[in-house]
């Protein structure tokens, strides 16, 4: 059983190259319980594409999770913090 849901969305963007791209990672349980890694990726917009992870233990999703993050920081990808619009009825 998972102790926490781990989950990142981050964005990188360049309009000088046409560059619009998402990267999205989450941990959670399957249905048996093990931890499930899924990570989604494309041009911000689109569905893009999916892979998904299965380990034994929440150790391995976490590390592969980390790996995986600071290999994409490496690259540029940075945090999309996004303001809500709330009606104002």
């Amino acid at each position: 059983m998972l102790t926490q849901r781990y989950q990142l969305y981050i964005e990188r963007t360049d309009a000088t190259k046409n560059m619009a791209r998402f990267y999205a990672l989450s941990i959670e349980p399957t249905l048996f319980g093990t931890p499930c890694l899924t990570r989604r990726w494309g041009r911000i917009g689109s569905t893009g594409q999916m892979m998904v992870h299965h380990f034994d233990r929440e150790e391995e999703a976490v590390s592969m999770f980390l790996g995986l993050l600071r290999a994409k920081r490496a690259r540029g990808y940075k945090a999309k913090s996004y303001v809500r619009r709330g009606c104002l009825c």
